[in-house]
């Protein structure tokens, strides 16, 4: 039990990787806060969690006062707050002629200041439990798909946020920050995203060796899986550092040459 009589937030767990993370963290011994969007969804997730190991809060991450209120709900209902997963995101298509001012601004708000605020409202109880924040980030990241220049520019932000804070905070508060990048997830939000670009539902079968190597992409359970270390005490006080969990190295790997099907490049799952 690697997270035994832990507390821990995860943001945008009731689908995709951060569901998978949050029962991970409970079958790891963790009591965990869950916040969704839907409820029904969340609902499902917790009948998987054994009474009294977990809490279910459903609203906008990005709304005035969220961050305080998640905050305040782990409080009240487990006395106290060890871990906080920013992974709540959303994945938007967008390009150069579709990214005006206000759509940027709305993808900042969830995908970058919604964490920030988290870590913000969290930090005097992470200080007092000597605790952690892991931000899900993508490979994405670096450069981005073509057509998701609004949430690789916030996803770039996340990264630099957890590489400036995991440096100031493990050295005022005792508390360190670090980041998971995860490649291409099939995740519920990914076989959608895919069937409304007119693929069909089982697309992840038959994939290019060049995005999927081992003839698979990740699943959110591995993820989850890569998560625990960075929650439990195992790793340490390493802090300020960004993980990319992808099957192949994203930064200098060589480009496919038939690049006609857009539709098949790694996108991200959180």
């Amino acid at each position: 039990m690697r997270l035994e009589g832990k507390v821990i937030i995860v943001t945008g767990g009731t689908t995709g990787i951060g569901k998978a993370i949050a029962l991970r963290c409970v079958a790891e011994g963790a009591r965990v806060v869950i916040t969704g969007l839907e409820e029904d969804l969340g609902n499902a997730v917790m009948r998987q969690i054994p009474r009294g190991k977990g809490v279910l809060h459903i609203g906008d991450i990005a709304a005035e006062g969220a961050a305080a209120e998640i905050t305040d709900v782990a409080v009240r209902s487990f006395g106290r707050i060890d871990a906080v997963v920013n992974n709540a995101a959303a994945v938007v298509s967008s390009d150069i002629h579709t990214t005006d001012s206000a759509f940027l601004r709305k993808v900042l708000e969830v995908n970058t200041i919604a964490p920030l605020a988290m870590i913000r409202a969290a930090l005097p109880y992470l200080e007092n439990s000597g605790g952690c924040v892991l931000n899900i980030g993508s490979v994405n990241a670096y450069c981005g798909e073509p057509g998701l220049l609004a949430y690789s520019i916030s996803k770039g932000a996340l990264m630099t946020m957890t590489r400036n804070l995991g440096d100031v905070l493990n050295r005022s508060h005792g508390v360190r920050v670090n980041q998971i990048n995860p490649g291409w997830v099939l995740t519920e939000r990914e076989v959608e995203r895919k069937r409304s670009h007119g693929l069909p539902d089982d697309w992840y079968q038959s994939l290019p060796d060049v995005y999927a190597p081992s003839g698979r992409i990740l699943k959110p359970e591995e993820i989850a899986a890569a998560a625990v270390y960075w929650l439990s005490d195992e790793s340490g006080p390493v802090s300020g550092q960004v993980v990319d969990l992808e099957q192949y190295p994203f930064i200098g790997r060589n480009p496919p040459k038939d690049r006609s099907n857009r539709e098949m490049e790694a996108g991200s799952g959180s």
